[in-house]
């Protein structure tokens, strides 16, 4: 090989011939290629996510009050979920009840920090929250990145034993007072089954999730609630069906619970092609019933670590174990299946949605 004497930049360097120029470039873009390949890879990504999580605490944003079903469920989830993140964070909880999850869903979308550091577990209601509260909305649920979803759900509905109310039938026939909380489901489920199937639910709201509701029922302030979900009053209230506190009159859901096979379903009562979309519609929620999700933005691979980390969570026998012995009923679902049930919400022809909103409407 010659040697180029370039006596104004330095010392003597090789001369390279146009195909050895040729086989440098080829050589430097292969090694920038491989280098690319590996940054890429999952290992290379999942040491990116370990670092950015290790010793550091995830907030999760639980968008209910202390006491009830989804704060039980979400304390359960702050226990398991880290240990299945790349870096094991810790997770805290921070309780954020108004307005049935609203103020904890604007939060989430327009607020709060998009590096998954914060993540949010919100009523269902949020997945229809711009049908039934489109002036309090100020996110796009589509936007939403869903991590999945703790459980699917029934609505029941129930009166106390001396309500006038004791049976199904009598739902049609003579009024039942319920709690209702301001555009949650102990609310705008019995308003809909009004509407729909002919109910005579009277709701009294202003009260502030299920736990101030079956007080307020053991009060005798009101006779009954038009949706309780019954994972959550299995465990709030034990002993009100053995003590026959209760008589349970009605539940809702696109399927009948297992648990449940004689009561009968609002979905039994609907006449109409319309009245039954508008119904399913409604429910779909309840296939997501407690979900789990981040802000919109987060970096891919964060999200796919959460995601992954979900579902490991729900396959690990601690997490099942320590659902059993807090008596929380959970068959979690993936972030992928509630993304489908969203798109379908969000793709539901507009005079059925219409027609919800037109019933529901903006919460007052």
């Amino acid at each position: 090989m010659k040697l180029a004497d370039d006596r104004s930049n330095g010392p003597l360097t090789p001369a390279l011939s146009p195909k050895g120029e040729r086989a440098s470039i080829v050589g430097r873009l292969c090694l920038y290629a491989a280098a690319t390949l590996l940054l890429s890879s999952p290992a290379v990504a999942q040491t990116s996510v370990e670092s950015f999580y290790a010793g550091k605490q995830i907030t999760l944003v639980v968008g209910a009050d202390t006491g009830g079903g989804y704060d039980a469920l979400g304390r359960l989830m702050s226990r398991h979920l880290g240990e299945h993140i790349p870096g094991k964070p810790g997770i805290i909880v921070q309780n954020q009840p108004a307005a049935g999850s609203l103020v904890a869903a604007n939060n989430l979308y327009n607020t709060a920090p998009k590096d998954g550091s914060v993540i949010g577990f919100v009523q269902r209601g949020m997945m229809i929250a711009h049908l039934t509260n489109p002036a309090g909305v100020h996110f796009d649920i589509a936007k939403f990145n869903w991590l999945g979803s703790l459980a699917t759900e029934t609505a029941v509905s129930m009166a106390w034993a001396t309500a006038p109310v004791q049976k199904t039938e009598d739902l049609f026939t003579k009024e039942l007072i319920v709690g209702g909380e301001t555009g949650v489901d102990p609310e705008t489920t019995p308003r809909l089954y009004n509407a729909l199937i002919g109910t005579k639910f009277k709701i009294v709201n202003g009260y502030n999730g299920t736990t101030e509701i079956a007080l307020a029922m053991e009060r005798g302030e009101v006779q009954g609630i038009g949706d309780w979900s019954w994972s959550s009053f299995k465990v709030q209230r034990p002993t009100w069906l053995p003590d026959h506190k209760v008589n349970l009159l009605l539940q809702g859901g696109l399927v009948r619970d297992p648990e449940l096979p004689n009561l009968p379903n609002a979905l039994d009562f609907v006449k109409g092609d319309t009245e039954r979309k508008v119904m399913e519609l409604f429910l779909a929620q309840k296939q997501a019933a407690r979900p789990v999700l981040a802000p919109p933005g987060i970096p891919a691979d964060r999200l796919a670590a959460l995601r992954k980390a979900f579902m490991d969570m729900a396959a690990d026998p601690a997490f099942t174990e320590d659902a059993a012995k807090a008596r929380l009923s959970v068959n979690p679902t993936s972030g992928e299946s509630i993304t489908r049930v969203v798109e379908l919400i969000a793709k539901t022809p507009k005079p059925i949605s219409q027609r919800l909103t037109d019933i529901l409407g903006t919460a007052k």
